[in-house]
C-alpha cells in the first residue's frame, strides 16, 4: 500500500466549487440522524459530493466522509491522479495488484476516519458485499446503518445549476427524436429504430452513458411499461411508445411519447387523448407545499374517469436527477411535500395486455410559486410510417 496522499486544491478554485457546501449540508444531515460518518461506493451519490466517477469494477473504491475532516478515499494506484486539483482536503490511502494490499489500505483508511466503534451511514441500494466486508474487517466495532433518506434529502432539492443541466439533457434528448423520426417506417424493427435514437442522442451532445437503454416498444409490446426494444417489426395499427432520455454534464433526462403507426382504431385515438388530459392534470397539480401523492391523484383521477383505472399500472412519476429514478416518488399516498427544486417526471399510461400501450411523460421541477415544465415536444398522437 503507497503512503497516505493528504491534497488541498489551490484557494481559487473553491469559491465556484459546489462540494464544500455540500460536504456541509452532509454533516448536518448525518449530526440530525445520530450518524458520525458516511460510506460510498462509487455512483451519482459519490459524484454529488465530490466530483469523480469511477466505475464499479472487481477494484473497490469507498469515500468515507466525517464531519470535520477530509474526505478518505480507498481507490486502486491506477486511479490516484484523479485526485488531483480537487477543492476539498482528501486523504487517499491506495492499493496494487498485491490483494493483501486491499486490506491493508482499508485499515488505514478506516483508523485515518475514526470509524470503529461508530455509526456509520451506507447507501442500501449502492454498497456492495466486498466493500461491506473490507469495511467490517476494518472497523470491527462500527455499525453499518442506511443513510437513505439522509441522502435523499441531500440531493431532492436542486439548485440552478443542476436545473440547468437538467434543462439541456432534456433539449438534447428532444433534439435526438426530432432526429430519428423521419426514420421510422413500417418494417423496421423496435431495435433498429432504438439503435438509431441511441446514434442521434450521441449526435446531439448527450453523454456517452445513457440515463436508460431507450425504451422502442410497438404494439403488444408497448402494453409492457418496460419493453426491451426487439426484432418484432412495426406493423400498421400499432401504437409506438419511445421511452428515451439523456445525460448532460451528470443530470439525466427522462421522456416518453406515443405515436400511430399509420391508422390506428377510434378507441385508441380516445385512449391516447385521455393519457394526455392526465399528463396535463398532473403537471397543473404540481406546485410547492402539496404531497407527491396528490400529483399521482390528479393524473389517476381523469384515467379512472374515463373508465381505464384499471389499466393505469404504475405511479404517475419518480424523481429525477443524477439518476433516472430517485425521490421523489409521485405514488398514491406518499406524503413528502414538494418543495422548490424538486424535479420529477409526470408519465402516465394505459396499458392493454395483447394489444397497445400509451405513455405521455414531461420533465417538471417545482419553483417558487408553481412548476415548470423542461420538456415541450407535442403530446399529442402524430402518425408516423
Amino acid at each position: 500500500m503507497s503512503n497516505p496522499e493528504t491534497r488541498n486544491t489551490p484557494s481559487t478554485g473553491q469559491l465556484a466549487s459546489p462540494y464544500p457546501a455540500r460536504h456541509a449540508r452532509l454533516a448536518e444531515e448525518l449530526q440530525r440522524a445520530g450518524m458520525d460518518a458516511l460510506v460510498l461506493n462509487p455512483g451519482p451519490t459519490l459524484t454529488y459530493l465530490t466530483g469523480l466517477h469511477f466505475h464499479l469494477m472487481e477494484r473497490p473504491v469507498v469515500a468515507i466522509f466525517t464531519p470535520g475532516q477530509p474526505t478518505v478515499i480507498v481507490l486502486p494506484e491506477l486511479e490516484t491522479g484523479k485526485l488531483e486539483g480537487l477543492p476539498y482536503a482528501v486523504e487517499s490511502f491506495s492499493y496494487g495488484e498485491d490483494l493483501q494490499s486491499w486490506d491493508a489500505a482499508f485499515h488505514a483508511a478506516a483508523l485515518a476516519a475514526h470509524l470503529d466503534g461508530k455509526r456509520v451511514g451506507v447507501e442500501p441500494l449502492r454498497l456492495r458485499l466486498i466493500e461491506l466486508r473490507f469495511l467490517e474487517a476494518a472497523a470491527g466495532q462500527a455499525s453499518f446503518v442506511s443513510a437513505e433518506p439522509e441522502i435523499a434529502a441531500l440531493r431532492m432539492r436542486k439548485d440552478a445549476t443542476e436545473i440547468a443541466a437538467m434543462q439541456q439533457a432534456v433539449e438534447i434528448a428532444q433534439q435526438a427524436l426530432q432526429a430519428t423520426l423521419p426514420a421510422v417506417r413500417v418494417g423496421m424493427t423496435e431495435r433498429e429504430l432504438a439503435s438509431e435514437l441511441s446514434y442521434q442522442l450521441l449526435r446531439a451532445g448527450a453523454q456517452p452513458e445513457f440515463p436508460f437503454p431507450p425504451i422502442v416498444s410497438a404494439g403488444p409490446n408497448a402494453a409492457n411499461p418496460h419493453a426491451v426494444p426487439g426484432e418484432r417489426p412495426l406493423q400498421p395499427g400499432d401504437l409506438l411508445v419511445i421511452d428515451w432520455g439523456a445525460m448532460y454534464d451528470d443530470y439525466c433526462s427522462d421522456l416518453t411519447r406515443t405515436f400511430a403507426i399509420g391508422e390506428v382504431d377510434a378507441e385508441w385515438q380516445r385512449i391516447a387523448a385521455v393519457v394526455r388530459e392526465a399528463n396535463e392534470a398532473g403537471r397543473a397539480a404540481c406546485r410547492p407545499g402539496i404531497p407527491a401523492g396528490d400529483v399521482d391523484k390528479a393524473a389517476r383521477a381523469v384515467i379512472e374517469a374515463a373508465g381505464y383505472g384499471d389499466y393505469f399500472i404504475h405511479r404517475t412519476g419518480h424523481g429525477l436527477g443524477m439518476e433516472s429514478h430517485e425521490a421523489p416518488y409521485m405514488r398514491s399516498g406518499n406524503p413528502q411535500i414538494l418543495e422548490p427544486g424538486m424535479t420529477f417526471t409526470v408519465e402516465p399510461g394505459i396499458y392493454i395486455a395483447g394489444q397497445n400501450g400509451v405513455r405521455i411523460e414531461d420533465n417538471v421541477a417545482i419553483t417558487i410559486s408553481g412548476a415548470q415544465t423542461l420538456s415541450n415536444l407535442p403530446r399529442e398522437l402524430i402518425t408516423l410510417g
